[in-house]
């Protein structure tokens, strides 16, 4: 069994591609230096996160992938699945080898199974940005709160910049502990020392709310409250629709 050690991030992961290449050694597994290490094993390698060499793999890629294989690639990476990344490597591998393009080759079930795991995110990704809800602080900034089941805080942002760009926000992963923050002219992803709160529960308190956050927040509920048509109500549809999981962050849902 041979074993490549890296530090777990996509970038780390195609420089353990080149490596693979260069010592003509691939690996059966995949682990970070926190991670246990089996009983036995035949090689062991330590792989160094190079920017220049994982941009050579990514360029190399590109002549062999298309541009929407290469997204699948990096937002299937977002999935954070157990072994997510031997699944890429090997399906790197396979694109690298072969004479002509694996992309539709799902009989494969390295394609396959790639193909099944970005379509996930992808519907994550839209469930997110579908049901983001803000919430407007005391100094004018829009705070978002989201706990998605993948890391698809990135493949919002493009999105919210274009969607929102006349206003400051804070979009922020309670799960993963880190968001994006939006100053009107440039993105920047931001971690806060301390977890207050809002960080904890998604909500603003109201002495971080806008002095109109409320009054909005109580028109949008007796907006919901009207449309609602009793007699149509259909619980099942309703919970397959919007998830209860999203519930405790959607504005309309709170009491």
């Amino acid at each position: 069994m041979n074993i490549f050690i890296y530090d777990k991030t996509f970038e780390g992961l195609l420089n353990a591609i080149f490596d693979a290449y260069s010592r003509k050694t691939f690996p059966d597994l995949l682990l970070s230096e926190d991670e246990t290490l089996p009983l036995f094993y035949d090689d062991l390698h330590i792989v160094y996160t190079d920017n220049d060499k994982a941009e050579r793999v990514w360029n190399g890629l590109m002549k062999k992938l298309s541009r929407p294989a290469l997204s699948c690639l990096a937002a299937s990476w977002l999935s954070e699945l157990p072994e997510i990344d031997l699944l890429i490597f090997r399906y790197i591998r396979k694109a690298i080898d072969s004479p002509c393009s694996i992309e539709l080759n799902f009989g494969d079930n390295d394609v396959l199974e790639l193909s099944q795991i970005w379509k996930k995110v992808h519907r994550e990704q839209h469930r997110i940005i579908q049901f983001l809800r803000f919430q407007k602080a005391m100094d004018g900034t829009f705070f978002a709160a989201i706990e998605p089941i993948y890391n698809v805080l990135s493949l919002i942002v493009p999105h919210c910049k274009d969607r929102f760009s006349d206003q400051k926000w804070i979009i922020y992963d309670l799960k993963r502990e880190y968001g994006y923050y939006y100053d009107l002219s440039s993105v920047t992803e931001i971690q806060f020392e301390n977890s207050n709160a809002h960080l904890l529960s998604g909500i603003l308190d109201k002495n971080q709310m806008h002095p109109d956050e409320e009054l909005f927040q109580k028109l949008w509920k007796e907006y919901f409250k009207a449309i609602n048509i009793k007699e149509r109500n259909n619980p099942k549809l309703h919970r397959q629709n919007l998830p209860v999981r999203f519930w405790k962050h959607l504005t309309e849902k709170q009491k």
